[in-house]
């Protein structure tokens, strides 16, 4: 399969309010992460690749199926919403075997893949108690356990890591991983850019309902070239290194940071600049300590994007 999610002029409003204007991407196979600030259309378009709710203009296709009320479809997919609607007079087990039943499920197998899911996400301790008496991350955990305990093909996520503690992030990480691993599509939201990073170099940036950019993170970064780009050098001689510095052509500016051991460059080609920095660096016995670059991370390049 070549392409899992196919948008084509897919708009989507909300009486005035626009929640996607004319956007139109493919997204592949495997786990790709879907980012943005609130309020960039994130939710909506996910809700679209779930079937929740139709286009108001354009064509989506996911899985090669139109989404809406489509039961077929349904079927092969595992959707965790962002909103917290559990049934709270239910136990976590007879909740997710409750919705599997729904799914045509027999009893035993139904119970046998709700035990399964609730223990894949974590889930062990509290399965006596009501739902209602769950912590955030506990009800999270829950959501995420009925998506997957049918095997889904593709699973759509939609900040899922909101309200997990951080060994509970690393968690839901590593299971993210494994299902894609294991052949699974995982599309996956968050506005909390390095926690999409950490699954996936592949993202989708939305932006006021449009797309922004979409590649691997390499891609992405790659449209910083018309920005300066910040680099920061903890070095031994930072007066000495900075005289050559300014001298050379792709460096903008030179400043000296902190407590004078610290400079700060800004370099409209960071390639030829990090080349060029080894041979500086050891004509002037600089001693560098540490080196980084401040704008390498993805929240800076949606930033530097958006901005």
């Amino acid at each position: 399969m070549s392409a899992v999610v196919e948008a084509e002029q897919v708009g989507r409003w909300y009486g005035q309010v626009v929640g996607l204007n004319e956007l139109t991407l493919v997204i592949g196979p495997g786990v790709t992460g879907l980012v943005g600030p609130n309020g960039a259309g994130k939710s909506t378009f996910l809700k679209l690749v779930a079937g929740e709710i139709r286009p108001s203009r354009g064509r989506l296709e996911v899985l090669g199926l139109r989404p809406f009320a489509n039961r077929a479809f349904f079927r092969r997919i595992g959707f965790c919403p962002q909103q917290d609607a559990l049934y709270d007079d239910l136990r976590a087990p007879a909740l997710v075997e409750f919705l599997l039943r729904l799914s045509g499920y027999r009893r035993a197998e139904a119970r046998r893949r709700a035990a399964a899911a609730l223990e894949r996400v974590g889930l062990t301790q509290g399965l006596g108690r009501k739902v209602g008496t769950y912590s955030k991350g506990m009800r999270q955990r829950v959501k995420l356990a009925q998506a997957i305990a049918h095997e889904p093909e593709l699973l759509i996520v939609d900040e899922p890591l909101s309200g997990l503690d951080p060994i509970g992030r690393a968690e839901m990480t590593e299971l993210f991983r494994g299902l894609g691993e294991a052949g699974v599509h995982v599309l996956i939201s968050s506005h909390v850019l390095h926690e999409v990073e950490n699954l996936t170099d592949r993202i989708v940036l939305l932006h006021r309902g449009r797309l922004l950019a979409q590649g691997t993170v390499g891609d992405v970064r790659r449209l910083l070239n018309r920005h300066p780009r910040r680099v920061v050098i903890t070095l031994r001689e930072p007066r000495r290194l900075a005289n050559r510095l300014i001298g050379l052509e792709d460096v903008s500016s030179v400043r000296l940071d902190g407590d004078g051991a610290r400079l700060s460059v800004e370099t409209s080609d960071i390639e030829s600049f990090f080349r060029r920095l080894t041979a500086v660096a050891g004509e002037e016995r600089a001693g560098i300590r540490s080196l980084e670059s401040t704008d390498a991370s993805l929240e800076a390049v949606f930033d530097y994007l958006v901005g």
